[in-house]
């Protein structure tokens, strides 16, 4: 982890992934998804310094019908986010996120959500490849299994940007 880190609301986005009913009832680790949930509301102050909140939620291709459960958490989403849905782990792939990002002038993302080593280490992975900085917020995730988050926080996540608790983090414009 990292001292405290200064980000520019007005280049830095904050992408929360598959935040949906169904994946935070999940048994996750090492928190449970509504301990994420939670992190991710508080988190979410990012509209109050105008920076902008991306929600990702997934869709699973080739289905009439989505599950039960396949949209965002209730009172998740404030007007003004950005909801991207994806049908590939990752949020990139096949969607306008990119381009919005970039239409908003954002160099800079924070990320959050469910789960660690699939849909946010995907994201950041394409992301990292776009040129964007990357910043994870180790508390305002979560994996199927502790092991799986650990290996993204401390292997992965470190080569790709900066690993950081909510607590570090401040919105000062630059």
């Amino acid at each position: 982890m990292t001292a405290p880190l200064a980000l520019d609301p007005a280049r830095t986005a904050l992408v929360l992934v598959d935040l949906m009913d169904r994946i935070v009832a999940l048994p996750l680790e090492p928190r449970k998804g509504t301990e994420v949930l939670h992190a991710a509301e508080e988190l979410a102050a990012f509209r109050a310094a105008g920076a902008p909140v991306v929600l990702v939620r997934v869709e699973r291709p080739a289905l009439a019908e989505q599950p039960p459960g396949s949209a965002l958490v209730a009172g998740l989403r404030k007007e003004g986010d950005v909801e991207i849905t994806k049908r590939t782990i990752g949020a990139f792939q096949g969607t306008e996120l990119d381009a919005r990002l970039r239409r908003l002038g954002v160099t800079r993302l924070v990320f959050g959500g469910i789960a660690t080593n699939l849909g946010v280490e995907s994201t950041a992975r394409a992301a990292a490849d776009l040129g964007y900085d990357l910043v994870f917020v180790e508390d305002a995730m979560a994996a199927l299994t502790a092991a799986e988050h650990e290996a993204s926080v401390r292997l992965d996540f470190p080569r790709l940007g900066t690993v950081v608790t909510a607590a570090d983090l401040h919105l000062t414009p630059a």
